[in-house]
């Protein structure tokens, strides 16, 4: 049985029409980076829960989620309403293994995100694991249009902290917008424009993947990975690519 903690809504960003972030102030059990917990809010008389990506690292408070109200997303839509002062659920016991414990010895983590499905990523980033562990981090943010790349002041920071351990390159599909690539990232893989803007190669002897949002995305990227040489990381067999699909 699940154990739900009353959480209390700090602030609601509403970035776009359809992108928006929640901060709650919720005591519940510690979690690791890149682990997702579930929200849930009481609608007549039924429970609707969904889960949802922390965005802030462990040990912050309040707790950020990035979200998409998607149509006929019951739960995001009311989500979207709340104010400071509302009540929300939040799951006590956070799950999920697309977490850097499950990333086999390698020198170089490129992370590819498409939309909220940034959010573990930056939860990621936000403690010092990552730093110390990896020679070079590369973080790729796909995105529809230019008003939803959100969270660049803190990909800056990184930028400032970490110098040239840091790279990042943001995709706008949808739109032309100077210093980012146009397209999908599968694209810019096949046609090796990704590896030219970021300055490292994809190499299976030194390069780990993880991705995160958009099914299409995430398949495709892993079906050219494995055109050269790259495996889907499991436990038994370590592998180059974690995967976790957003819906």
């Amino acid at each position: 049985m699940a154990e739900w903690i009353e959480g209390k809504i700090v602030d609601n960003t509403h970035w776009t029409e359809n992108l928006f972030s929640l901060r709650v102030s919720a005591e519940i059990s510690n979690f690791t980076a890149g682990q997702f917990t579930s929200l849930a809010l009481d609608l007549e008389g039924e429970r609707i829960a969904r889960p949802y990506s922390f965005l802030s690292s462990p040990g912050q408070q309040p707790l950020e989620f990035f979200f998409y109200t998607a149509t006929g997303g019951t739960l995001s839509n009311e989500l979207v309403a709340l104010d400071p002062g509302d009540t929300v659920l939040v799951k006590n016991q956070a799950n999920g293994f697309f977490v850097l414990d499950e990333v086999p010895p390698c020198r170089e983590l490129w992370m590819m995100g498409t939309g909220t499905g940034i959010a573990p990523f930056l939860s990621i980033l936000g403690t010092e694991q990552p730093w110390e562990r990896f020679d070079r981090i590369a973080l790729i943010y796909a995105v529809r249009r230019e008003a939803d790349l959100r969270y660049l002041e803190r990909i800056d920071q990184y930028r400032e902290q970490h110098g040239d351990k840091f790279r990042f390159q943001a995709f706008v599909s949808r739109e032309d917008v100077a210093g980012t690539l146009p397209g999908r990232i599968p694209a810019a893989i096949e046609n090796g424009e990704l590896e030219k803007q970021i300055g490292l190669e994809m190499n299976p002897e030194q390069s780990h993947f993880m991705l995160c949002g958009n099914p299409d995305m995430v398949k495709d990227v892993t079906e050219l990975l494995k055109s050269r040489g790259f495996r889907k990381n499991r436990r038994r067999t370590p592998g180059h690519i974690t995967t976790e699909n957003y819906w």
